[in-house]
């Protein structure tokens, strides 16, 4: 698998690229967003492991261009580990966010992680299709009226887990365990930030959501 990282302190680059080259991956190294989406383009990387703080382009602004027409897995690496930039990386369409500096053994076994969670679990699944809209883990896509919706990979599985489980309600730390998995270092605030974003995707009212429905002090469940 392919894996682009994008990072101005050539230490950083360096050290990742030689431990994710060791561990079977194929690496792509850019030291700014311009180069970055360069190399994003031309090799159409499995995921991309992506610097905050970069010259002229942030990775927030990288990340968001990417977004526009990629559900590639993307792990933001940074030197800022406040709460309020863990957020911001994961409403932007973050799938994980590692703070510097970071161990090596534990960026590896995150990459595991997204790569895991991105990938071959929902292949096998079948078409779950409630009123007008369609989630189809064959294709990864999920169409309302016939038109698709732009969701990330975390964005799918959270929206498949829910809809495949109709009138169950499922705590914040059970939907952790069962879409970002047992080994995933977010926090229980991640699900609501993604629910948030799910409901501006598929609810008629974000505000009065009628799908994706909170119970409070319990968690959430998907009204079919």
């Amino acid at each position: 698998m392919k894996i682009l990282i994008v990072d101005d302190e050539p230490n950083i680059l360096e050290t990742v690229e030689l431990r994710l080259r060791k561990d079977g991956y194929s690496t792509f190294t850019a030291a700014s967003a311009e180069e970055g989406m360069r190399l994003f383009r031309l090799v159409r990387p499995d995921l991309v492991l992506l610097d905050v703080m970069l010259p002229k382009q942030s990775g927030y602004d990288m990340c968001r261009t990417i977004r526009r027409d990629s559900h590639v897995p993307v792990i933001f690496l940074t030197a800022r580990g406040g709460e309020d930039d863990r957020v911001t990386g994961l409403e932007i369409g973050g799938d994980d966010y590692m703070v510097k500096p970071f161990s090596l053994s534990e960026l590896s076994a995150r990459v595991r992680s997204v790569l895991r969670r991105s990938g071959s679990s929902i292949r096998t699944l079948e078409i779950v299709e409630t009123g007008n809209l369609i989630i189809n883990p064959k294709t990864h896509e999920a169409t309302m009226d016939g038109k698709p919706v732009a969701l990330s990979p975390k964005e799918f599985a959270l929206l498949y887990f829910l809809a495949q489980n109709p009138g169950q309600v499922f705590s914040r730390e059970t939907l952790l365990d069962r879409v970002w998995g047992a080994d995933a270092y977010v926090s229980s605030r991640t699900v609501d930030v993604h629910i948030r974003w799910l409901r501006e995707r598929i609810e008629q009212n974000p505000a009065h959501p009628e799908r994706i429905i909170t119970i409070r002090g319990v968690g959430y469940k998907f009204q079919g």
